[in-house]
């Protein structure tokens, strides 16, 4: 993706903001009422004077309205601002929110640590894509194009036998919230054919998703790959037969996890002798 990715793109633009003279159990109940832990303060104009979060409410002497509380030394980000300067800014001052605005100064929009790591997901995938995309073209001496669509969860072919309970129920959460990144398919004649995304595509069907967001590669050409020969040896047909390893964790975590185990054990060991 050339384009530079800017505050705009990826910040929520359906902000709740409130007025500094708003009771603070007002808001306290708005908390509550939506999830969010923290709001930006506006003037009648729209324009931002402060904001305020659960830290306000929780740590500070209690005050009848929130303008007692807010805190007005706000960090704001300008809507055409690079979204890699703004991550930046937001690493360096150690705060997981931003108010945005347009060139005027009024209030547009709220960027959140969460809007960062979608942005990051939705930009790295392409270019894994395009790699694949050439490998293909390589190998089998095809060409192919890539372009992004829903492909309905019932043609998925997979390719993987077996994925694990405890990164299924992470992708189960990225994708009831919209930050899942999207799997990669193989078309090849009749076939669509799951490259990547196994968890994701086990979880749409978990949650009841008809589709699943894909970058497919298009071939102009039908040919056999050598993942679907493995998956027909295993007898992977469709995503019901991929098994949830639900006894043991993903082998990274257990790794590190044994790694950890065998410190100790050293550590118990030299106090021993």
């Amino acid at each position: 993706m050339s384009k530079k990715a800017l505050v705009k793109d990826y910040m929520t633009s359906k902000v709740i903001s409130i007025k500094k003279n708003t009771k603070c159990s007002d808001v306290i109940q708005t908390m509550k009422d939506t999830g969010h832990d923290g709001f930006p303060v506006v003037d009648d104009d729209g324009f931002i004077v402060g904001i305020v979060t659960t830290f306000d409410l929780l740590l500070k002497d209690w005050s009848e309205t929130i303008n007692e509380i807010m805190s007005v030394d706000v960090v704001i980000a300008r809507e055409d601002m690079a979204l890699n300067d703004a991550s930046r800014v937001m690493f360096r001052q150690g705060i997981s929110r931003m108010p945005v605005t347009d060139k005027d100064g009024k209030l547009t929009g709220f960027l959140t640590n969460t809007d960062i790591v979608r942005s990051h997901i939705e930009r790295s995938t392409p270019n894994k894509v395009s790699s694949f995309k050439d490998t293909l073209e390589q190998l089998y001496d095809v060409d192919a194009k890539i372009k992004q669509m829903k492909v309905p969860v019932e043609k998925i072919r997979p390719t993987q036998d077996r994925i694990y309970a405890d990164e299924l129920d992470g992708r189960t959460y990225e994708l009831k919230r919209g930050l899942a990144e999207p799997a990669i398919v193989v078309h090849t004649g009749e076939r669509w054919i799951l490259i990547d995304g196994h968890h994701r595509a086990v979880a749409s069907v978990k949650i009841g998703c008809e589709t699943i967001d894909s970058y497919v590669i298009e071939l102009n050409k039908e040919i056999k790959l050598g993942v679907e020969r493995t998956a027909d040896k295993s007898g992977i047909k469709t995503l019901n037969d991929i098994h949830i390893i639900d006894d043991d964790q993903h082998p990274l975590i257990a790794i590190t996890e044994s790694i950890k185990k065998s410190k100790d054990k050293k550590i118990v060991g030299k106090k021993i002798n």
